[in-house]
């Protein structure tokens, strides 16, 4: 008998002794676990989440090995669809047991996680609940408007090691927009960056474009994108340039006076595509 075929028939003719209840029960509990389901040399089970993080079975402390229990694998294939993990936020998505990580892992009804930069805050929610978090742990600047017209003062900006991180939110056509203002080095190069990142999905955010634009003494530069969604770390948004970035000798430059305070106005606009 091929290896795990008993098993497997002792697992699946073992449900005829529960009630429907049970049974679904039982489902609940095998929803949680995804294939590769292990066990370890005494029969408990645990997903391959659990696998990657321990060595031991956390039930028995026996060494897990790389044994694969087949039966309840396809006891949890049998069961057919399940709801998404965020039934609950709006997602109505039934899905095969093998496709539903992957769903879940881009569902757009996941919680955001908070676009504040300057700090690592695990804070997550819808977007209602992460301006309202801004605005109230963050102490971010709101704004209503398409246009904008910022200044940024730093007294030391040969200090970018610490970086600056400065961000203001923007309410425009019913939507918020985030934007971002740092000092960081590109390479060895200290440079000054502004970009803006769309509070909701990448294909909302492809409905909207956006310039920012910082200059004096009749030169200026110029920067038109279309935001980021905030699903994009902003690391991710940083360290691909997708925005306006200013050397620092030139924000010097725009700045005037003796090159030892940064005072840089940043003017942009948004509008719909």
């Amino acid at each position: 008998m091929a290896p795990g075929v008993g098993a497997l028939k002792e697992a699946t003719g073992s449900l005829s002794k529960y009630s429907n209840s049970e049974v679904l029960m039982m489902k609940a509990e095998i929803d949680s676990m995804y294939p590769p389901i292990h066990q370890c040399p005494n029969g408990h089970t645990l997903c391959a989440n659990c696998r990657r993080v321990q060595n031991c079975c956390p039930t028995c402390r026996f060494e897990l090995g790389n044994i694969r229990c087949l039966a309840l694998e396809k006891v949890a294939e049998s069961f057919g669809t399940s709801p998404c993990r965020y039934h609950s936020l709006g997602c109505h998505g039934l899905f095969p047991y093998y496709n539903k990580l992957k769903h879940e892992k881009h569902c757009s009804f996941r919680p955001y996680t908070c676009p504040y930069a300057s700090s690592e805050c695990s804070v997550t929610g819808d977007i209602p609940f992460l301006v309202a978090h801004l605005k109230e742990d963050h102490s971010v600047d709101m704004h209503d408007g398409c246009t904008f017209n910022h200044r940024y003062v730093k007294s030391n900006p040969h200090e970018v090691e610490n970086a600056t991180w400065m961000l203001t939110v923007f309410n425009c056509f019913g939507r918020q927009f985030c934007l971002h203002f740092e000092a960081f080095l590109l390479g060895t190069a200290p440079v000054y960056m502004a970009f803006l990142r769309f509070m909701g999905e990448d294909r909302d955010a492809k409905r909207f474009c956006y310039t920012l634009e910082v200059g004096a003494f009749g030169r200026k530069l110029v920067w038109q994108g279309v935001p980021r969604s905030i699903r994009d770390s902003h690391r991710k948004v940083r360290d691909s340039q997708d925005g306006l970035v200013i050397p620092r000798s030139l924000a010097l430059y725009f700045s005037a006076g003796d090159g030892q305070e940064l005072k840089l106005r940043v003017t942009g606009r948004i509008w719909k595509v």
